[in-house]
């Protein structure tokens, strides 16, 4: 991961810095989630997801008819 150094008016920051605090957040976090909005990164992983979800539902092969009960599951082998 790379990092980035910007110029920003100490006020602005202390505030923001509060406010990611009281959001359960960081100032970090903040700018790495909008940076990844604005260059795409997430609707490309939407996209993607989108993608899986609709060839899972096109998909032809079965699981079979075997039901497994729970202490089946659950079975310890020693």
């Amino acid at each position: 991961m790379a990092n980035l150094t910007i110029a920003i008016d100490e006020e602005i920051l202390r505030e923001a810095r509060t406010r990611a605090t009281r959001e359960g957040s960081s100032v970090n976090q903040l700018l790495r989630e909008y940076l990844e909005s604005y260059a795409g990164i997430n609707s490309a992983q939407n996209a993607a997801l989108k993608d899986l979800m609709e060839l899972s539902k096109n998909a032809t092969s079965r699981r079979g008819v075997k039901r497994w009960t729970r202490e089946e599951l659950h079975e310890r082998r020693g």
